[in-house]
């Protein structure tokens, strides 16, 4: 067993503890009204309003942990229980998302990097299995092909490790306006940072987990002679 393959494992199991603990801090937090009363959508109209973002739309979105921010129909998309909850749950994920709509709208660089990737991230997603999977299976005859494949697989961890401030700066403006507007208690302004910071975690575990599967296929074509 190589060592790409054992962290690929550990990654894995410490994924699964995170994505655990963020179920957790979700249902604690969600079952804590915020005092301010706003709910989600509340708290997101009123962060775009305060910025003077006129043309993002606040929606509502199906499922769970589905909320995100689309730059290209500039819409904060969030889900059932955040966009009708008062909790302070619903007030960290809605912020947050907002948070993206404000560096869209401020030109922040890395949304930028970001969003530049986007259609050849979608590209390379569609036929980058097939390569990876071809290209072990003709690594003695076709090297090239497995070497293709895992150029188009490290856009992927590119992309991954581009979304980490994007995703922190995101939380750190909602965590910023939340407080200055006086819409978070102190303990309220815990529980948002808490939820946010393993919210975070998710993306770090995503990236490591991409660069480690980019360290197995690089071993596998290095070994081929």
């Amino acid at each position: 067993m190589n060592f790409a393959y054992i962290l690929i494992a550990i990654i894995a199991i410490v994924g699964m503890i995170v994505q655990s603990m963020l179920k957790s801090k979700f249902q604690k937090y969600g079952k804590i009204r915020l005092g301010a009363g706003l709910t989600g959508r509340e708290i997101a109209e009123k962060m775009l309003e305060d910025h003077g973002i006129t043309d993002v739309k606040v929606m509502s979105t199906p499922g769970a942990l589905t909320d995100h921010y689309n730059p290209l129909k500039k819409t904060v998309n969030l889900s059932g229980p955040v966009y009708a909850s008062d909790s302070v749950a619903a007030a960290a994920v809605a912020a947050h998302e907002v948070g993206h709509a404000v560096q869209h709208a401020v030109g922040y660089r890395w949304l930028k990097m970001r969003s530049a990737l986007v259609p050849m991230v979608s590209f390379s997603s569609k036929i980058v299995t097939f390569l990876l999977i071809g290209g072990i299976l003709m690594i003695n005859t076709f090297p090239q092909l497995l070497l293709l494949g895992i150029i188009l697989f490290a856009l992927t961890v590119i992309f991954s490790f581009i979304t980490l401030p994007v995703e922190y700066d995101a939380s750190a403006r909602a965590k910023r306006w939340l407080e200055e507007k006086g819409l978070v208690t102190p303990e309220e302004k815990k529980g948002v940072a808490d939820a946010l910071k393993w919210a975070a975690r998710t993306y770090v575990v995503a990236a490591l987990s991409s660069l480690a599967t980019l360290l197995y296929y690089l071993q596998i074509y290095n070994s081929r002679r």
